[in-house]
């Protein structure tokens, strides 16, 4: 993303503490020598903007091993684990999550609540989230640390530059902002789709050098993607690209929460699999019978193999055309769905590979893997998010 040049000497300050500070998160612990040779600043640029960075609490110094060697130890810089956080939510179906990050990207505090099953409704379900919030808040201070901005993962679409959920069919949500009912003074509150955010925590949690371009598939009771390219998020010119799961698969299968039919969620969506392998999804957690439905594949069940097939082959069409579309480097299996491994990738890599434009032409189809972080990747991109806040803006972070 192009950044707009600094008008005002106190600007260039503000976007070169940034730079320091987004550094040494990426990359340190790193010497004061290090962050002026790769931000091409001078030594004594760099030296006033540390000094400032460590005044303000987002920084910290220690003593660099240097065993062996003659002379006073070097120090390293770092950002400090305590002071401003990043407080991430999810609000899922089943469940709701919340978690607080500190400046170097860990996670020092999570809260996870269970729904009352089938009640969906956004004043309650708000209220719970607020509540959560709330505790998370208070046990941060135990912690040393004070949230410096929220960001909520929802299951459906939010409006551009917004908090409004436009809709969000497995939660039987339209138009919902949630901003007005959750906990203020916390910084400043974000609502963003949660496919969006796994594949921001994808794109963290990748080796140095890749997760730059990349399309993320979040598969669980509904199935959303996101699209990375060059590193920034493909939204769409209303927010709304991603929506993976409504791709049709099979124009006369089953109906869909979206009113259309035969969607990929209802072929390869959390309750289609379940149901398919002879598991009633019931309206609890459905975690634990994912597992057991894995576990029946590795026994060699032959109904929930058949099951896992049928999800796999019909993510993978829908996952053709978005290969075709897009020529994304990489495919990224998150979400739920993400806990069947590697039962559901033989179908994937199958229909992916048959389809695509580029299959056995000048290059092979992009590979697919799983999410290095499983079904977490959208708590952990909500956390980073917030956290991403304060190392765009030292200084407003520094008043918080």
């Amino acid at each position: 993303m192009v950044q707009p040049v600094p008008q005002t000497q106190a600007e260039l300050r503000l976007r070169n503490l940034s730079r320091v500070l987004h550094l040494l998160a990426d990359d340190g612990p790193l010497s004061r020598a290090e962050v002026a040779a790769r931000t091409g600043l001078t030594r004594a640029a760099i030296s006033s903007l540390v000094d400032e960075l460590l005044r303000a609490g987002l920084v910290v110094e220690s003593s660099r091993d240097r065993s062996g060697s003659v002379g006073r130890p070097g120090t390293a810089l770092e950002p400090a684990d305590r002071g401003p956080c990043g407080i991430g939510a999810e609000i899922g179906v089943d469940q709701l999550a919340v978690c607080a990050m500190d400046l170097r990207g860990g996670v020092r505090l999570r809260l996870d609540s269970p729904m009352t099953a089938g009640d969906t409704r956004p004043g309650r379900v708000l209220a719970a989230l607020a509540e959560l919030l709330e505790e998370l808040v208070g046990r941060c201070e135990g912690l040393g640390l004070r949230p410096a901005g929220v960001t909520v993962a929802v299951p459906g679409l939010v409006a551009r530059d917004s908090t409004t959920v436009v809709r969000a069919p497995n939660l039987g949500w339209e138009g919902v902002d949630p901003a007005p009912l959750l906990p203020t003074g916390h910084g400043p509150l974000r609502v963003e789709n949660e496919a969006n955010l796994g594949a921001v925590a994808e794109r963290a949690a990748s080796p140095a050098g890749t997760g730059r371009d990349l399309l993320y598939v979040s598969a669980g009771i509904g199935i959303g993607a996101a699209v990375l390219v060059d590193g920034e998020l493909l939204r769409g010119a209303r927010g709304f690209a991603g929506e993976l799961g409504h791709v049709p698969v099979a124009p006369d299968g089953p109906p869909c929460r979206c009113g259309s039919t035969g969607c990929a969620e209802t072929l390869a969506g959390e309750e289609a699999v379940l149901r398919a392998a002879g598991t009633d999804p019931g309206e609890g957690p459905r975690a634990p019978l994912l597992e057991a439905v894995r576990a029946r594949c590795e026994g060699g069940d032959e109904r929930a193999l058949a099951a896992v097939e049928r999800a796999g082959r019909a993510l993978g069409v829908a996952l053709s055309a978005a290969v075709n579309l897009l020529d994304p480097a990489e495919v990224v299996i998150g979400g739920p769905l993400a806990r069947l491994g590697h039962r559901l990738l033989p179908a994937l890599e199958h229909e992916v590979g048959l389809r695509t434009a580029v299959a056995g032409h000048d290059r092979p189809a992009p590979p697919l893997r799983l999410s290095r972080l499983g079904p977490d990747g959208p708590l952990l991109g909500a956390a980073r998010t917030a956290v991403r806040g304060v190392l765009d803006d030292p200084g407003r972070a520094r008043d918080t």
